[in-house]
């Protein structure tokens, strides 16, 4: 698992068609120091495994199924598209962010952002499949980055939630570099899941 706080921001370097999936290359100088084979790494919220390691290139490869493409942004991504990147969460490790599994329940587009004087309000569409998981003060991964759900707007048909970024977070992730229209990778709170499966049952 892993916690929705980004350790880098690394890019692709490459995309190797496989038939019925992909293999990415992505320079990643941080997080493929202590990586192995096998390893977990999330990119932009999905969890990958690493298929090979280029200590030289500080560079791992990543296979991506079809399934795994089309229910992410992955399959948009191309030589030179930057990603948020995350080890997976070591035992013992602290729980800065928020239970995050990297299985994306989504795409979403960025409606629209508002600059403030100190941080960006940044709205983003709201898929009516998740809009029950996500509430205001609540927790949400976007593009794998933990973020607190500032505001949620109408719940019918495809609503909105906003999210309150700081200069930190806008610097530390690929949030200060989307553009309205942009898709990004969801997650919702899988706590929220669980309480629902429980009080249906």
């Amino acid at each position: 698992m892993f916690t929705g706080l980004v350790e880098e921001i690394g890019h692709v370097t490459a995309v190797e068609e496989l038939g019925d999936a992909v293999r990415l290359a992505v320079a990643a100088p941080l997080v493929t120091q202590d990586a192995r084979p096998g390893d977990s790494i999330s990119v932009d919220g999905v969890c990958l495994t690493v298929v090979d390691l280029d200590p030289a290139e500080g560079s791992f490869t990543a296979d991506v199924i079809r399934e795994t493409l089309r229910r992410s942004r992955l399959g948009t991504y191309g030589p030179g598209s930057r990603v948020n990147l995350e080890r997976a969460l070591a035992a013992g490790g602290r729980l800065g962010g928020h239970i995050v599994q990297g299985h994306v329940d989504a795409v979403a587009r960025l409606v629209r952002r508002t600059a403030s004087q100190h941080w960006e309000v940044l709205r983003f569409s709201l898929p009516e499949s998740c809009a029950r998981y996500v509430v205001e003060k609540g927790s949400i991964a976007v593009n794998g980055t933990s973020l607190t759900v500032s505001a949620v707007g109408p719940q019918e048909g495809e609503g909105w939630f906003e999210v309150s970024l700081i200069p930190t977070t806008l610097a530390e992730t690929t949030a200060g570099e989307l553009a309205e229209g942009d898709p990004v990778n969801l997650e919702v709170d899988i706590v929220a899941k669980y309480v629902e499966k429980m009080v249906g049952d």
